[in-house]
């Protein structure tokens, strides 16, 4: 049987840093501090771009990668190197890692992935895939990363503008890319075993199709959205639901959903502005100055160019 292989062996493991990855996830830690410490001991990220990522004030990150560093030092926890069965319970928290690298990559404010983190991320889901072939959610996280990365060199215009996926030419992605994530998805589906990374996917490939032309309703867009938010009620996530119910339902019940967000958990996170922004743009003139201080709040928070200047481009039409 799979459990009672040994999985430990190199041969095992087809990438060195995939087997720090679950090396890294160790039980006696913090779970909230596996994937950060991954993301900073394996992968090398900065502990800034670590507190971005997560939304979490730079003190708490801080103080839990400390504890957690203190904790494996005056504990003497043995970072061995899993074997078979050990390796499920350990698989959330390195698909998670995997996943923000990917999302750093993605994010990189030059537009160029100086670092490779998205090229090292898909790698990464590939030889998890090979490692666990059976498991659904490692065959989610391949199958949204082949979605994202089908499109995103044309995230860039040629002049280097930032161009939204609704703008996007999709005869230009790459369909190889889009028929292997449909094929990974497929096959998680057939696992009968719906987790996070498999709606992520789906959310993805229902976006896909409905820009290539396929009959895709925001309804459905909307309920796998409410699937997403049932296992994994992420501020994302749950952004991403209300854009989909403002197409489905209008700006005004959106903006009720939005309107209920922990202000806290907002404050400083720019796709809030930016959604809020657009919402209370398209409830016209009743509501313009709450919409150009939302839009003022999403290019304060926006550290990309290239969307700054998208966003000022929008605030210039809409005047």
């Amino acid at each position: 049987m799979a459990e009672a292989e040994d999985l430990s062996t190199t041969h095992a493991f087809p990438d060195e840093r995939l087997k720090l990855l679950f090396v890294c996830a160790h039980p006696a830690i913090d779970a909230r501090v596996h994937t950060p410490l991954m993301l900073q001991v394996v992968l090398g990220l900065e502990a800034a771009d670590i507190v971005a990522a997560f939304v979490t004030p730079a003190s708490t990150m801080g103080q839990r990668l400390t504890r957690a560093k203190a904790k494996i030092r005056d504990a003497r926890i043995a970072f061995e190197v899993p074997s078979g069965a050990e390796l499920a319970p350990r698989l959330f928290a390195v698909l998670e890692a995997i996943y923000a690298a990917y999302a750093f990559g993605w994010d990189d404010v030059t537009g160029a992935d100086s670092r490779g983190l998205a090229d090292e991320a898909l790698w990464l889901a590939r030889t998890l895939v090979e490692l666990m072939p059976d498991e659904p959610e490692a065959l989610g996280l391949l199958a949204l990363l082949c979605y994202c990365q089908a499109r995103r060199s044309e995230r860039r215009a040629a002049d280097g503008a930032y161009v939204p996926m609704s703008e996007q030419n999709s005869r230009r992605w790459d369909s190889t890319l889009l028929a292997e994530g449909d094929r990974w998805l497929s096959l998680a589906a057939l696992q009968k075993q719906h987790g996070r990374f498999q709606l992520e996917a789906a959310v993805q490939s229902a976006h896909v199709e409905r820009l290539r032309g396929a009959h895709v309703s925001w309804d459905e867009i909307v309920v796998l959205y409410d699937g997403l938010i049932g296992i994994a009620p992420t501020l994302g996530a749950r952004l991403g639901k209300i854009a989909a119910v403002a197409e489905a339902n209008g700006p005004a019940v959106a903006l009720d959903l939005l309107e209920s967000l922990s202000a806290e958990d907002v404050q400083q996170h720019q796709p809030y502005w930016a959604v809020r922004a657009h919402l209370l743009q398209a409830l016209g003139d009743a509501r313009t100055a709450e919409a150009e201080a939302a839009l003022e709040k999403t290019l304060e928070l926006t550290e990309d160019p290239a969307v700054r200047a998208f966003l000022e481009r929008s605030r210039q039409r809409q005047a």
